[in-house]
């Protein structure tokens, strides 16, 4: 099962406020006035980062940072179902026309769930899924 959970590192600014930077990610750099503020500033900079390798026809970066003192952060839910997709359809093979003549829609619906920047529906990202032969998993768990 793949999640989309990366390591950050918070550490204070300059001047003030939380300055969150991502190992595996380094395009992913933001801050917060807060601990609070940060990890949700973390959250959303790291799924914007990530959403930028598709449309740059890159595979995401692996997770590997283990170092102490690093604290997991997680994409939202819409755009890890996004990233599952993306990455799916990456791995496919599939033509976009190949995958509207499975889901019995046109090109340009296909062109539009394949945008990493076109905000799509979980349950169209979830059918999407479903027709790649892959299986769309929420899991739930008490927030830091």
């Amino acid at each position: 099962m793949t999640n989309f959970v990366y390591r950050a590192k918070f550490e204070p600014g300059e001047r003030s406020g939380i300055v969150v930077t991502f190992p595996d990610v380094p395009e992913a750099i933001t801050q917060g006035d807060d601990m609070a503020d940060a990890r949700a500033m973390a959250e959303e900079a790291l799924g914007l980062a990530l959403l930028t390798y598709p449309r740059r026809n890159l595979p995401l970066p692996q997770s590997q940072a283990r170092t102490r003192g690093l604290i997991p952060v997680m994409v939202s839910a819409p755009v890890a179902a996004k990233l599952a997709v993306l990455e799916a359809f990456r791995a496919s093979g599939m033509s976009r026309m190949d995958l509207a003549r499975i889901m019995g829609k046109d090109e340009k619906a296909i062109r539009r769930i394949l945008d990493p920047m076109h905000g799509t529906r979980i349950d169209t990202l979830e059918k999407t899924l479903n027709a790649m032969g892959h299986r769309l998993v929420i899991g739930v768990e008490k927030a830091a």
